[in-house]
């Protein structure tokens, strides 16, 4: 999804849940989804649902929600962070593909190809590699002429004027 244009993020994730301006460029879509635990039938001769449950618990599975929050630099997609308790049973922030999902099986022709090896550079453990932030999406003409005061003994306040 890096890459991608809010208008095309918008058409295969759908409207986001909120949204929250950082600066002149950057921007904050924030996409919240559910999944429903599976329900299993009780048995007295198979405990199908306690063994299901017992190796969701376990296995750090079992995962419900997810919350996608994504930054967006001159209205193009340059981060995604999921939130929640999304863990699948095999890999990581796996519950999140239902915010995801309709962007993967269409990709939008302003996403940038992640194309690479047998299996392409995503995995369920891992994300791909994404480039830095450029300085105007993660810096505010605020927060650019403070610092936070490294000295922990100090009685000056913990965020101080930057010195040249």
């Amino acid at each position: 999804m890096i890459g991608m244009t809010s208008y095309d993020l918008q058409a295969c994730a759908g409207l986001p849940s909120a949204t929250k301006q950082l600066n002149d460029t950057t921007q904050i879509f924030i996409y919240s989804g559910t999944h429903p635990q599976p329900s299993y039938g009780g048995s007295t001769l198979i405990p199908v649902g306690d063994i299901a449950t017992t190796i969701a618990q376990f296995g750090g599975g079992g995962g419900t929600t997810c919350t996608a929050v994504i930054r967006l630099d001159h209205d193009r997609v340059s981060d995604v962070h999921y939130a929640g308790d999304n863990d699948e049973l095999v890999g990581t922030d796996g519950i999140c593909s239902i915010i995801t999902r309709g962007c993967a099986r269409q990709p939008e022709g302003t996403m940038k190809s992640s194309a690479g090896g047998i299996f392409g550079p995503v995995s369920a453990f891992h994300p791909p590699t994404t480039p830095n932030q450029s300085t105007s999406a993660t810096y505010s003409s605020q927060s650019g002429t403070v610092v936070a005061n490294p000295d922990k003994k100090s009685s000056d306040p913990v965020i101080v004027p930057r010195t040249q």
